[in-house]
């Protein structure tokens, strides 16, 4: 099956909540027509698109959960994902996409019932799905207040919808603005040009709030002369989902308004902190404070913890072995390092498991490592990242040549390169990729044999890139 047909930068949507309520009903009504049942799930692989959203909805209001898968998997990667969800249907192109939106109108809870289920990987290079379960509808009601009374979205509210919506963000406040009467504005990608116009007003209403990663907010303050000196119709911009370099966000502040750019720290797995523009600005650096209902812990390794209200438990599917390291005593984990100061603001100092983010994006070495470990003339292979200007991290792998792989491997570097980059194309998604091969003769490793990917890139001499055009 080919990869979902992505849509081109100017598709852009406007979804009132009107016309939401009435998509979630229709999808409400085709998932049960299709056997779907409370605590059942339904799959999607497909681009951000107002249909989506709708579907999402509709099957969360029913107690039907949507697994969103990343849309630019390629085939072999999303089957592997479909056949642990074991969904009760699966919405891998735009025809069944739009029978959800041919359903009788069926009955909805006034809130989601749950929480989308997402994918995360991990050392172990499997990915998990984070499963949070069903909900009655007190819980449901009490969880929905959490996001929406944080941003008091309300009737007014024009959210604008720019992240893929496989990012457990881009449907949870898209969903809140929705619920509470307001209007969406949904890009079908992210492109720069098509962001600002619908941030102006140009392909529809005029946005009050956004949610953008730090890569796709310095995207769009990198257009220079074609960004207006000041938008002041924003109240509300949140980024989040990797570090925001500090030049990137003063510059938006500047730009939007020093009381509209607020930063929360989160995971798939749940949320920990909000940070107001004000607290940022007073402590550079910081995430925040722990979110209403939450408290954070460090513990004496630097691992940061959150212990959270009831509706934000959560385990990994079919693995209980993982879910029960990531939770003790109640609180959570997922591995990130950090500390807090004496006013309880919280300062990372570290990813998990050797995480990459890239354009907001989790990369895990061990998954790219395994597709790269079979390409011939390959005795080795590290993945680590690179800080990037423009993306936060890039991809790059060290390479030892010779035995190991499959046979007949490339002696020469830049051939053995063509081969890894021919190997990657055929295995992993674009976003995966390692964006730079280095061939060397040893990696780095500890005494008992771990590789040190931490130190790949002072070895090697690797540091920030700067694009060519100065952003």
């Amino acid at each position: 099956m080919s990869p979902p047909p992505g849509p081109t930068a100017s598709a852009v949507e406007v979804l009132t909540a009107a016309d939401a309520e009435a998509g979630q009903r229709r999808a409400a009504g085709a998932l049960a027509a299709a056997g779907l049942r409370t605590g059942d799930r339904v799959a999607f692989w497909q681009p951000s698109s107002a249909a989506l959203l709708c579907a999402v909805g509709g099957a969360l209001r029913t107690g039907v959960v949507p697994v969103l898968l990343n849309a630019t998997l390629l085939p072999a990667e999303r089957d592997a994902l479909l056949a642990d969800a074991r969904a009760g249907l699966e919405v891998t192109d735009a025809a069944a996409l739009a029978a959800l939106d041919d359903g009788a109108p069926g009955d909805l809870a006034p809130h989601p019932l749950g929480r989308p289920m997402h994918y995360t990987s991990g050392t172990t290079g499997r990915s998990k799905g984070v499963w949070s379960g069903i909900w009655d509808e007190d819980t449901a009601a009490r969880a929905f207040a959490d996001e929406a009374d944080l941003w008091s979205f309300g009737p007014d509210d024009v959210h604008l919808v720019c992240s893929p919506m496989y990012h457990s963000v881009s449907t949870r406040l898209a969903l809140g603005t929705l619920l509470r009467g307001g209007t969406c504005v949904v890009l079908g990608r992210f492109d720069p040009a098509t962001a600002l116009a619908a941030l102006t007003g140009t392909t529809g209403p005029v946005p009050t709030t956004a949610f953008m990663a730090p890569a796709a907010l310095q995207r769009l303050l990198a257009l220079g002369p074609a960004l207006p000196a000041r938008i002041d119709t924003l109240r509300l911009l949140v980024h989040a989902g990797s570090p925001c370099p500090a030049p990137v966000k003063r510059a938006a502040m500047e730009r939007f308004g020093d009381d509209v750019v607020w930063e929360f720290y989160g995971s798939t797995e749940g949320q920990f902190t909000v940070c107001p523009p004000g607290e940022w600005a007073a402590r550079p650096g910081t995430v925040g404070r722990a979110r209403p209902g939450r408290t954070l812990a460090v513990d004496d390794d630097g691992t940061v913890w959150c212990r959270a209200p009831d509706f934000a438990a959560f385990e990994y599917w079919d693995d209980p072995d993982k879910t029960a390291a990531a939770w003790r005593d109640g609180a959570f984990t997922v591995r990130d390092l950090g500390r807090l100061d004496g006013d309880g603001y919280l300062y990372l100092d570290g990813r998990r498991d050797d995480l990459i983010i890239t354009g907001g994006v989790n990369v895990y070495p061990a998954e790219v490592e395994a597709a790269l470990c079979d390409v011939p003339g390959v005795a080795a292979v590290a993945v680590f990242g690179i800080e990037d200007d423009e993306w936060g991290q890039r991809v790059c792998a060290a390479v030892v040549p010779g035995g190991g792989g499959a046979a007949g491997g490339d002696p020469d570097p830049a051939g053995l390169e063509r081969q890894l980059r021919a190997g990657a194309a055929a295995r992993l998604a674009g976003f995966k990729r390692p964006k730079e091969y280095v061939v060397v003769d040893a990696l780095p490793t500890t005494a008992t044999g771990k590789v040190q990917r931490h130190r790949l890139a002072s070895l090697l001499g690797l540091g920030p890139r700067t694009p060519p055009d100065g952003r």
